[in-house]
């Protein structure tokens, strides 16, 4: 034991030399062979000797330790936005300006693949060109009035298609949106005139169907009022001024009773004629207009009686002083 002690302490120069060294290199290198995955992160590990990037592991959160020669790449697997905003032609050479914003994030198991194949920068080498181009090409097949009249299922079926082309490159697509789409000044105007016309007539022909609904339930109703006057038979308006009879009696208030005109006699309120209403029918037109034209025929003259006495004599009857002036 003495004997170690004593080589040691031989050798204690050259060992505090090279502690020194290796902490000077550690501190050197320390960025190179520390690395903190913060949350939401994971690393991708590259093998400068032994097989480059590493596709099986992908590293998790905390503190990790490699070897300096290596390299340790930190990608964010939040979900992140990304705007963009570009032109397109439609079908007959319009141009429509769009502005949406793209909200991604890697495929977490495949980021090794994601790293080696793609690299850091995939938003713009992979998720905003793959968009782009499915949006151009399905834009170009319509013409503007389309594309503005059925913008949100053309471009929701555009967009779930670039999200299956892109999902192949280990990306996820959460979602597309859409904040602006500007036509020409023109073509908009245009487009909106067309429509407010369309709107109109749809409108006329709402409400012609309505009159028309409205002509067959007048119809109905003057037929279910003539044939409710039809069956106003005497037995019905009999039975009628029993059941006012009857309501009139059971009132609470203070009632008179008057005798309704008719041969039964019931005792109602009001006259209720009990005679069917055909019985006395109403007279033609022809027939009121000759009563109004036909003057009335003149009574023949019929004189007076004369008084006269028993005697013939005075035919006033006065006594003659009075009848002298």
């Amino acid at each position: 034991m003495a004997k170690v002690y004593q080589k040691l302490k031989d050798h204690m120069g050259f060992l505090t030399t090279i502690i020194l060294i290796i902490l000077i290199l550690f501190l050197l290198l320390f960025n190179r062979i520390v690395f903190l995955i913060g949350p939401g992160e994971a690393g991708v590990l590259y093998r400068t000797f032994s097989g480059g990037t590493v596709t099986t592991r992908v590293y998790e959160e905390g503190i990790q330790f490699i070897w300096p020669w290596n390299k340790m790449y930190v990608y964010n697997t939040r979900v992140q936005e990304v705007p963009h905003d570009f032109d397109v032609l439609t079908k007959n050479g319009l141009k429509i300006y769009l502005k949406m914003s793209i909200r991604y994030r890697p495929e977490y198991k495949l980021l090794g693949v994601l790293h080696k194949q793609v690299g850091e920068d995939y938003a713009n080498i992979v998720v905003i060109p793959e968009i782009e181009n499915v949006i151009r090409v399905l834009i170009g097949r319509n013409t503007a009035e389309q594309v503005y009249t059925t913008k949100q299922p053309l471009l929701e079926k555009a967009i779930n298609g670039a999200i299956e082309e892109i999902a192949q490159r280990y990306v996820n697509v959460d979602d597309v949106i859409i904040k602006r789409m500007k036509l020409p000044d023109s073509v908009e105007e245009s487009i909106k005139r067309k429509i407010r016309q369309k709107h109109r007539a749809d409108a006329y022909k709402f409400r012609l169907e309505r009159e028309k609904q409205e002509k067959i339930r007048k119809r109905i109703e003057a037929e279910g009022l003539e044939r409710f006057r039809k069956a106003l038979t005497s037995e019905v308006l009999h039975w009628m001024g029993i059941q006012a009879t009857i309501d009139v009696a059971n009132s609470q208030n203070a009632k008179t009773v008057i005798i309704g005109q008719g041969k039964e006699g019931l005792p109602l309120i009001g006259s209720l004629p009990l005679e069917p209403f055909n019985q006395y029918p109403p007279k033609s037109e022809e027939e009121m207009t000759k009563d109004q034209t036909e003057p009335e025929k003149e009574k023949p003259h019929v004189p007076e009686a004369v008084p006269t006495d028993e005697q013939g004599g005075n035919p006033t009857g006065l006594p003659e002083e009075v009848k002298q002036p």
